[in-house]
């Protein structure tokens, strides 16, 4: 099984006081990239989020959108501060005799102090919250995994036919280099008898130029190890996994190997196929960018 690098999911989980909606999306990315946006209040689960991630994804460019509803109404509370306030009146009467003043402080006035009233969060409950958010998050990930494997699924079956296509170039040129030489061979022979006329030809010298460019035209290491290649990729395909980036190492290789065939070429029919191949090489190695 193989996955793309591009997916989306979705959940909400809630009870009477919480509702977690997460949002889950990606796009193609050499390495894993996690990028979470989520209340500040949330912050301290941070560290659990992308361990909880990590089970499930491997690479791509993941945005994480988490939204935190509270139901509760009494989330905060008042508290009064006595001896704050007691400080207050102590100074405050001492003004009053120093200066002569008239103490009319009134407790609607003190309340308005700084600190006499302070107004306090209850504790939140990490425990209970932290259980809401797995779920939601588990759940928004195991719909994020299926539409990567579905389209994971759709990009391996693209593959195997465009590997099966390179198959039939490299078959080709394997068949048609031998000709090339036979071909080279007569041409060179029809080419002396026509400048010597009935004068008898150096067999040792033809054999010796066919040999100089069969050796400059061969390609027989390039095609065993296209060939190699073509099966090992289709082998990672049916075997599945995380494998994006060795399937990008054996498309580079690939391409090594037809720019070799291509530049060793004085065939049209070689030198087409191998165009194609290198055709066809391109829209693998685009598609490979799309796998986890």
């Amino acid at each position: 099984m193989i996955k793309s690098m591009t997916g989306f999911g979705r959940s909400e989980v809630g009870d009477a006081e919480h509702k977690f909606t997460v949002e889950m999306k990606s796009v193609n990315h050499r390495y894993l990239d996690v990028n979470l946006k989520m209340p500040k209040k949330l912050n301290f689960f941070e560290a659990a989020i992308r361990n909880l991630l990590k089970e499930y994804i491997q690479r791509g460019k993941v945005d994480i959108f988490i939204f935190y509803e509270d139901f509760t109404e009494d989330n905060f509370s008042i508290r009064y501060n006595r001896d704050v306030a007691a400080k207050y009146m102590s100074y405050l009467q001492q003004m009053s005799e120093e200066f002569g003043l008239e103490n009319d402080t009134r407790a609607s006035t003190l309340s308005r102090y700084p600190e006499v009233f302070t107004m306090e969060e209850q504790d939140i409950d990490e425990e209970g919250m932290w259980k809401l958010l797995e779920k939601a998050l588990r759940e928004a990930a195991e719909s994020f995994v299926e539409t990567r494997v579905k389209e994971g699924e759709n990009l391996r079956n693209d593959l195997l036919l465009k590997l099966d296509a390179m198959a039939e170039h490299v078959a080709f040129i394997e068949a048609r280099s031998p000709q090339i030489i036979a071909e080279y061979r007569q041409k060179l022979e029809d080419k002396v008898k026509e400048l010597l006329g009935d004068a008898k030809v150096d067999e040792n010298r033809l054999l010796m130029e066919v040999t100089i460019f069969a050796d400059k035209v061969c390609v027989d290491e390039e095609i065993v190890r296209l060939k190699s290649h073509i099966e090992t990729t289709k082998a990672a395909l049916t075997a599945g996994g995380s494998i994006g980036r060795k399937l990008d190492f054996l498309a580079q290789e690939m391409n090594r190997e037809a720019n070799t065939i291509l530049s060793k070429s004085n065939d049209l029919e070689i030198s087409n196929r191998g165009i194609e191949l290198k055709t066809e090489i391109e829209k693998v190695r685009e598609q490979i960018q799309n796998i986890e």
